[in-house]
């Protein structure tokens, strides 16, 4: 009997040891075990990496040994013998030595980088309410190191992080296609992980931190899917708008590559309206935009399906194939972004006919039904502007935006020319684009709700070792700016419809980011984009 007895105990203890094991091994991939951060934030929906370690995690560190790694480990090792140890005797004097580590912490990220700008929105928001993700893709620089500094910044502020390094999809440079690595990396960073985010904002340069808590308030005030910063680089003494590989204004042409210093009549944003608003310093609507940091509201994006994708009927320099037969309205081929705004566009509008189906006998007509009686209905009454019943909401959308688009316009000399950097010109094979013409869509996308996508211009991005003086200057002029005084200038009254056709810069064949890339106009109808859905 006691034999027994003795039996079954060492049975239980090896049980329980056994999943003791397991537990712990679980935790060592921390924020990969499964439903974790769900378990964590169930009561107060707060992210507390006191109470749960796990939620602090680097994935895919390098830790091959070089030839610095002795002279680092002897360095840290006579940093903590001489400069820390001898000063903490006890519990009690802890305290101090962390308000020093914080006050080097501060010193150091005083800058107005990326991670300054993530330890200054952690102080503002509450460490509890914001999650960092980085993602290291195989870079060859001083990525590596950068991301092990925010390692031990973000750890020593209890902010919870993610970072992790993943190999590039091809070590191959001429095999590179930046579109498809570029969706695939921003993929890889929007994972979730069963957690439910009121905003993702994606970092981009330096930028400073209340430019950002500004552009998250033109967010929400505006229930936008995605608010942007405006990227300028340095030229010759002088700032140029940057980045017009992704930034559409919202009749669907390039930005222009400005000086910071331009006149009213030469800003970016091509359209009367966006011009206007740009030089009062206030958000105007675009087409699609993502230069500098941006703010996007997840709930329109990535919690509806939408996740960033590219073409794939490019052609592979490194193969022996040749250039693939496109048709003049094939696909574009640009960037993962622009594919991204346009989904947005096509994906609200969608959802809006959704609304219309459930509200009308229980979604007893069909979908091409309720967009067509809406149009014709508008071009019938020939409004100035058509509201568009969408559930119990109403969209204000600007019926004729698409005559004014093609009225008042001189002679653009820069018209559709693309960005010096990106573009080929037209002696080396790239094309001309061709001005925009009338098209007549079989249904108007001025019908359809607007998918609501700003840039906010005071949020400029610059690169590392580029004073915002200079630029603030040019900006925004000397003394207070009071133009954006009376909060309601945050918010659009009116939000127009989508172009009926775009500037499409497409990168045609690999060879990395650095590729050559050519332009032309594209037509885009949101009607024939949801009758594919549908079908």
């Amino acid at each position: 009997m006691a034999a027994t007895v003795r039996r079954r105990t060492l049975s239980r203890l090896f049980f329980f040891g056994v999943v003791a094991l397991f537990v712990k091994l679980s935790n060592s991939h921390q924020i990969q075990g499964h439903n974790f951060i769900e378990r964590a934030t169930r009561s107060d929906k707060s992210l507390n990496v006191q109470r749960h370690p796990f939620l602090q995690s680097r994935m895919g560190r390098d830790e091959k040994e070089d030839i610095f790694s002795n002279l680092i480990r002897n360095g840290v090792r006579d940093y903590w013998e001489r400069f820390q140890l001898p000063y903490i005797l006890n519990k009690e004097t802890s305290s101090e030595d962390a308000q020093h580590v914080h006050n080097a912490i501060d010193n150091l990220l005083s800058l107005n980088g990326w991670l300054a700008v993530i330890v200054q929105m952690a102080k503002r928001l509450g460490t509890n309410n914001l999650f960092v993700s980085m993602l290291d893709y195989d870079s060859t620089d001083s990525t590596e190191t950068l991301t092990d500094l925010s390692e031990a910044v973000l750890t020593l502020l209890g902010v919870p992080f993610r970072i992790r390094k993943v190999r590039a999809m091809t070590e191959d440079p001429a095999a590179a296609y930046y579109p498809l690595e570029e969706a695939y990396m921003r993929n890889l960073l929007n994972e979730r992980r069963r957690i439910k985010f009121s905003r993702v904002v994606w970092l981009k340069g330096f930028t400073c931190p209340n430019d950002i808590l500004e552009t998250i308030k033109i967010s929400f005030a505006n229930e936008a899917a995605m608010v942007c910063g405006m990227d300028w680089a340095e030229h010759n003494g002088f700032f140029i708008f940057s980045d017009r590989w992704r930034t559409r204004d919202i009749e669907g042409d390039q930005f222009r590559q400005s000086k910071s210093s331009s006149k009213p009549d030469a800003v970016p944003p091509r359209d009367r309206q966006g011009a206007t608003r740009y030089g009062q310093h206030l958000p105007f609507q675009v087409f699609c935009c993502e230069s500098g940091t941006h703010v996007i509201d997840p709930a329109q994006s990535y919690y509806r399906g939408i996740a960033y994708r590219a073409g794939t009927d490019f052609q592979n320099l490194s193969r022996a194939e040749s250039a693939p037969v496109r048709d003049p309205d094939a696909p574009c081929l640009d960037s993962s972004q622009a594919w991204f705004c346009r989904d947005l566009w096509v994906r609200i509008a969608r959802d809006a006919m959704n609304e219309v189906d459930k509200s009308n006998n229980g979604g007893s007509r069909r979908k091409r039904d309720v967009i067509e009686v809406a149009a014709r209905d508008a071009l019938m009454e020939g409004r100035d502007a058509v509201k568009v019943q969408v559930g119990v909401a109403e969209e204000e959308v600007d019926g004729d935006a698409a005559d004014r688009r093609k009225q008042g316009k001189d002679a653009d000399p820069d018209a559709n020319a693309g960005s010096d950097y990106d573009a080929m010109p037209d002696e080396e094979g790239g094309e001309e684009v061709p001005p925009a013409e009338i098209v007549t869509l079989s249904i108007p996308n001025s019908v359809f709700r607007p998918a609501r996508i700003l840039v906010n211009p005071r949020c400029p991005t610059t690169y590392a070792g580029v004073s915002h003086t200079q630029l603030a200057r040019d900006l925004f002029g000397e003394g207070d700016d009071d133009s954006i005084t009376a909060s309601g200038k945050y918010v659009l009254d009116d939000w127009e419809g989508a172009p009926d056709s775009f500037v499409c810069q497409e990168q045609r064949q690999t060879g990395g980011r650095k590729a050559t890339k050519t332009q032309r106009r594209l037509g885009f109808s949101i009607h024939d984009e949801v009758e594919k859905l549908i079908e």
